[in-house]
């Protein structure tokens, strides 16, 4: 039965039709990801569905008693102070309740009887627990300070706060709208053990495709207005997407081909003959939409020209930048070389945004510097985007930057016929650009950077609020990028896909360098803490026996030790092979069967570490 359901939903915008006649159902315990290129209606029709605009037709039921907890891309704290005021919500007697009591033994001098009949309260309500639910859930999110004020915290931890808000109340149902925006990597693992457990039912906008596959049971696609429902995760949807693709052209060509025929029968009837058949007339018309319509599908363009890069990229020495005390770069030095592809792996508050203005000369380091080749031209693509003007149009902020643009090939197109490259056709190109959706506006942000033709592209973030098709195309042009990459992304897949080195940020620590992509890091961290896994007690007493003794290695524990060198070497060339094998497919079986493959090999190299190390402490 289902607990949500939506009747015949049709909502416009800008006078056009987001979508018609939508009908779908929400069961305890779905996992459904809604995906669609940017400006399709995704986050409006998430806002229609918890109750934040009505719908201009239809309307969303619920069943009795259902509690909804919706994350908004921009949240609304209007009416509220502090992260307190928002936390503990007021009509809760037991957050109150505890809010009182915290408040209480952070005061100077507390009141001690008032302190124990609160205590006893806390008691009697089970209240330690939910405290410590609260707490737990924002120390993930670095929410530390309860009276901080809510209009000092940035659009990144405005974004946590909402989203921490949400797990402590722990809705029927969660309306998601982009959550890994703002997150760092370990948060976004932590959330998905989070929202999979307990069966949890939501409803989500995300372009994290990791996210997706790990986290969702189906995914609904809204594509012109309408709905298509795939049962399974995000490979499987990849598949049967293609699946759909090929069909839909067929059915075009075939569609093409009759309106041919019925076109050239429109026009053989006279004018003002009465016999044409009604019904024909009206079958060509519907013939003749559906097939404009399936024809209007575009693509994005990325291929902009490079500029030529000559042998002296940039070079870093000695560089160092702290702020209230705390280093947060220290002593770092490196030569980029053509071809680099650089992720930057960290917490967020680990200095990565640091590291990127101090490149492009944004801000100034303490000690050291940054030496720019005369060639290079970056292009840095922010997590704020760019200003605009609230009435100014979308063509106006290209041609801020050029008439004219030189593509990949020599060939000169306008502005114009590059945002249409970019798929803004001409009624968006004159249309302002506060018009535009969150997705839109990255993307023409993104245009304006590489129509400056850089040839060291600096992203920060660069997937949040970017569709997953225009992902895609972004994926496969940096992958041919041919100058230098430094990439900041919460995304996993993204990464992985186009890093083969990480510079690892720790607060307080020095930059460290790894050779490899995220996955390969993360793994080589596990097998790290295997390896290192506190030894038994009686492990330790039989060593240290031996030890006493001073027992000595045998023979055939020196062959066996050397063995165990060349295997543990091999297993762990064979994890990382799989690894990358998982991260080159779409295959879902495949998919599943290297993952199974991955733990037993993991497990194995376990076991021959632990051995390993027992016999060399015997030598």
């Amino acid at each position: 039965m289902s607990i949500l359901s939506t009747e015949n939903l049709g909502h416009t915008f800008s006078d056009k039709w987001l979508f018609k006649d939508l009908t779908f159902g929400l069961q305890k315990g779905d996992r459904i990801a809604l995906v669609g290129i940017n400006g399709t209606g995704k986050s409006t029709l998430l806002k229609i569905i918890a109750s934040k605009i009505i719908p201009q037709e239809g309307n969303v039921v619920f069943s009795k008693d259902i509690k909804v907890g919706y994350l908004d891309q921009e949240p609304d704290f209007t009416g509220l102070l502090t992260i307190a005021d928002f936390i503990y919500t007021l009509n809760d007697a037991v957050q109150q309740l505890i809010r009182a009591y915290e408040s209480m033994i952070h005061s100077p001098n507390p009141d001690q009887q008032k302190l124990e009949k609160l205590i006893d309260q806390m008691t009697v309500t089970d209240a330690w627990n939910i405290e410590q639910k609260i707490k737990t859930i924002l120390t993930r999110f670095d929410i530390i300070d309860f009276e901080q004020k809510i209009a000092n915290l940035s659009g990144g931890q405005k974004k946590r706060l909402a989203l921490a808000k949400l797990l402590i109340d722990d809705p029927d149902i969660y309306i998601l709208d982009e959550p890994t925006n703002h997150l760092d990597i370990e948060t976004i693992e932590w959330l998905e053990k989070m929202l999979i457990s307990g069966q949890k039912t939501l409803l989500l906008v995300t372009h994290d495709r990791y996210f997706l596959d790990n986290v969702c049971t189906e995914i609904k696609e809204l594509h012109q207005g309408k709905l298509y429902t795939y049962k399974g995760n995000y490979s499987y949807f990849l598949e049967k997407k293609a699946e759909r693709a090929l069909m839909d052209a067929s059915t075009l060509e075939k569609n093409k081909n009759l309106l041919r025929k019925e076109l050239e029968w429109m026009r053989r009837q006279p004018q003002a003959r009465g016999t044409k058949s009604k019904a024909r007339i009206d079958a060509f018309y519907d013939l003749e939409e559906k097939t404009k319509n399936s024809a209007s599908t575009a693509s994005l363009d990325l291929n902009v020209k490079v500029s030529r890069q000559g042998n002296k990229i940039a070079e870093i020495h000695h560089l160092s930048k702290a702020y209230h005390g705390l280093n947060y770069i220290n002593n770092f030095s490196y030569i980029f070389k053509k071809g680099d592809r650089i992720g930057l792996a960290g917490k967020n508050g680990s200095g990565k945004t640091t590291f990127l203005n101090l490149i492009t000369q944004e801000i100034k380091p303490d000690q050291g510097q940054i030496i720019l080749g005369e060639t290079t031209k970056i292009g840095y693509y922010k997590q704020g985007g760019f200003p605009f003007q609230t009435n100014q149009r979308v063509i106006d902020a290209v041609k801020e930057v050029a008439e004219y643009i030189i593509m990949e090939k020599g060939e000169t197109i306008s502005a114009s016929q590059l945002l249409t490259h970019f798929l803004f056709p001409p009624e968006k190109q004159f249309g302002l650009i506060e018009k535009l959706s969150g997705g839109e506006k990255k993307r023409l942000q993104l245009m304006r950077i590489l129509m400056d033709n850089p040839n060291f592209l600096i992203l920060d973030e660069p997937t949040n609020d970017l569709d997953i098709d225009t992902l895609n195309i972004l994926e496969h042009f940096l992958m041919d990028f041919p100058g230098v990459l430094v990439l900041v992304s919460h995304d996993r897949f993204l990464l992985d896909k186009l890093t083969n080195q990480l510079f690892i940020f720790e607060k307080g620590k020095p930059i460290t360098i790894y050779n490899g992509n995220y996955s390969d890091y993360r793994l080589t961290e596990e097998t790290k803490k295997n390896l290192f896994k506190e030894i038994p007690e009686k492990t330790i007493i039989e060593k240290k026996d031996r030890t006493l003794d001073k027992k000595k290695i045998s023979f055939k524990e020196k062959i066996e030790y050397e063995q165990l060198e060349q295997e543990i070497n091999t297993i762990e060339a064979q994890i990382k092979n799989k690894t990358k094998e998982m991260n080159q497919t779409t295959d879902h079986q495949l998919l599943i069967d290297l993952s199974k493959e991955i733990e037993q090999l993991t497990t194995t190299l376990d076991q021959k570490s632990n051995r390993w190390l027992t016999l060399a402490e015997l030598i």
